[in-house]
């Protein structure tokens, strides 16, 4: 059964049709949308800041997402992808974003609809990820323009899989 805890009395809301893994935890201000799933030893702490998931957001096995307190929120948009182990902490993720495995989002960073961020990427703090590229490396830099083809296989394909893998489950 998944940690489901309060903090400060507010316990973290869940839209329709997640899944939410055995051994996660989702903890505090946290909301979750419709069409989601939180995979294994994932950790969604909402203790100092709100967190917000948008619709058919999959948060893969043992990513974390956190804020910081009385400096950063953290919203994660429609149809994201945060790959295993992927750090998100105190930032905005717009729609249609792949966060790759392992990778690191800090503080007060805007990750802009339609973009990639490839596995191991770390993204400074204070930066802004403009739509329609990918980014990779230490610090993430623009890699090569996103096209249709790239965006259907990464972002859309994946976030639409997470939804089929969730229902593979038996509960």
């Amino acid at each position: 059964m998944p940690l489901i805890q309060s903090v400060k009395g507010i316990l973290p809301k869940f839209g329709a049709n997640c899944f939410i893994a055995e051994n996660a935890s989702i903890i505090g201000d946290v909301v979750v949308s419709n069409d989601c799933s939180i995979w294994y030893s994932a950790v969604i702490r909402g203790d100092v800041c709100p967190i917000r998931i948008g619709e058919k957001t999959n948060i893969q096995d043992g990513a974390v997402i956190h804020g910081t307190f009385n400096k950063s929120e953290t919203l994660i948009g429609k149809n994201v992808s945060i790959g295993h182990n992927a750090i998100v902490h105190g930032c905005v993720i717009e729609d249609n974003v792949l966060i790759g495995m392992g990778a690191i989002i800090m503080d007060n960073t805007t990750i802009q609809s339609n973009v990639v961020v490839a596995a191991g990427a770390v993204v400074a703090e204070n930066k802004t990820l403009e739509s329609g590229w990918i980014y990779a490396g230490i610090p993430a830099k623009k890699m090569k323009p996103l096209d249709e083809e790239t965006a259907q296989f990464f972002i859309h394909r994946t976030a639409e899989n997470y939804i089929k893998y969730a229902s593979w489950i038996d509960t």
